[in-house]
């Protein structure tokens, strides 16, 4: 039996819970939003798919989950420029998260933005061992690179992004087996830096990407793949960083957490890395301070 808890049951955590529900990942939920309108909507939803599953609204049984997803805050929309804006919105959420998160031995997955200093902030807010709070976000990153590296007619089995889920995302190009001009890196990234915002505007949010790209991440908890995926861990050293979160190649298992992959990048790689770095740390000194 896995109990998943959400926190935030809007547009990626609501399709989290499903997704998780309908693929046979979780045989118990525990959905919690602060609009009771939309939670309650959500419950019977899920009810009515006749899956065979308990739901439960108990934000005290956060600590006796086997995981727990924070989705819940203020969204990003097309007035909000980057991720790192909606860190006032959001911190008080990750505030509260993080007292719910007090004796829960479980893993935590952290998608709230500004995911890497939320991820951080939950950390060490609530005192949890760095393996077990992970953030989503360079799995997205990644997917949404193969797919501009294929527009241009390369053929990309295979691409990672590291950094921050955000303005300072690493694209790692050193790690691909074809070369690609920097001019056209460039191109890439920006492109990468605003590949959100035609779904956001089109439809007020991006839900199945993330969703998928969560459930994926559950999924290889569950079932201890130890497979290797790019996410935002706690550094301690690692990539020359500490007293930050950034996304890393991390090996994922029922444990959470059981390596960080140590990759020799570039030097643009590097110092691409040490600004999203830069960024992250600004963002947590201000959640601090």
């Amino acid at each position: 039996m896995t109990s998943l808890s959400v926190m935030g049951v809007g547009r990626v955590g609501g399709e989290v819970a499903f997704l998780a529900a309908a693929t046979g990942l979780a045989d118990e939920l525990n959905l919690m939003d602060t609009f009771t309108p939309l939670l309650d909507a959500q419950v019977l939803d899920l009810l009515h798919t006749g899956l065979d599953i308990s739901i439960t609204r108990d934000p005290a049984a956060i600590k006796e989950s086997d995981l727990f997803v924070f989705a819940a805050g203020t969204p990003r929309n097309p007035n909000i420029k980057t991720r790192a804006d909606l860190l006032d919105a959001n911190l008080p959420v990750a505030g509260l998260c993080a007292r719910y998160l007090d004796g829960f031995s479980g893993i935590a997955i952290a998608v709230t933005n500004p995911m890497d200093a939320n991820t951080f902030y939950l950390q060490q807010k609530s005192g949890l061992d760095r393996s077990r709070i992970i953030g989503f976000g360079g799995q997205l990153d990644s997917t949404r690179f193969r797919g501009f590296l294929r527009e241009r007619g390369y053929p990309a089995e295979e691409a990672w992004v590291l950094g921050e889920h955000g303005e300072h995302q690493v694209p790692v190009f050193s790690r691909l087996p074809f070369p690609v001009p920097g001019p056209e890196q460039d191109e890439i990234l920006a492109q990468m830096r605003q590949a959100s915002m035609p779904v956001i505007r089109g439809k007020g949010g991006t839900v199945f990407g993330p969703a998928y790209g969560i459930a994926s991440l559950i999924r290889a908890i569950v079932r201890d793949e130890r497979v290797v995926l790019p996410c935002s861990c706690v550094l301690e050293g690692e990539y020359g960083e500490a007293g930050v979160a950034l996304g890393v190649p991390a090996r994922i298992g029922k444990d959470g957490i059981s390596e960080i992959v140590a990759w020799d990048l570039e030097e643009k790689e590097q110092e691409r890395f040490r600004e999203a770095a830069a960024s992250v740390r600004g963002l947590v000194r201000k959640a601090q301070g």
